[in-house]
């Protein structure tokens, strides 16, 4: 699943994460999806698992690709944030609000930069299926 054309709100982490919750469906459902799409041995004149595979693949780059950027643009969003909170307080050493709101928003950057993390465990599972089931129906192409 791609991301949504609304575009994404970084600021509330409870929406964010629901969003990459349902972006991350077709990674949580490939085993499922290479169980019913790709043919054991015994059936495999009845499927083509090679278009069948090649579109996994082409869905699975997609997925991959609209969630990298979805993560990596509210993390510069929320890096902005935090830079502008740290030029006001510079401006005004004594505001606690200030201070609070910035360690909230140092606290969502955080949690954010995690996500690429979580993100590279989530690709490596799904390629790591991916393949056990499609290296023999489906040759990705090469990346420069």
């Amino acid at each position: 699943m791609s991301a949504p054309s609304g575009g994404v709100n970084c600021e509330e982490i409870a929406e964010f994460q629901e969003l990459l919750k349902v972006m991350r469906t077709i990674d949580d459902r490939i085993v499922h999806e290479l169980n019913t799409t790709v043919p054991t041995a015994s059936f495999a004149g009845k499927i083509d698992a090679s278009k069948t595979c090649k579109q996994l693949y082409e869905s699975l780059m997609e997925a991959h690709a609209s969630r990298e950027k979805v993560i990596k643009n509210c993390i510069a969003q929320t890096s902005a944030v935090v830079n502008t909170l740290q030029e006001q307080r510079e401006k005004d050493l004594n505001d606690l609000t200030l201070l609070k709101q910035i360690r909230k928003e140092q606290t969502k950057l955080k949690w954010m930069q995690s996500e690429l993390n979580v993100e590279e465990v989530v690709n490596d599972r799904s390629w790591k299926v991916f393949n056990e089931r499609c290296r023999v129906h489906f040759k990705p192409p090469k990346k420069e």
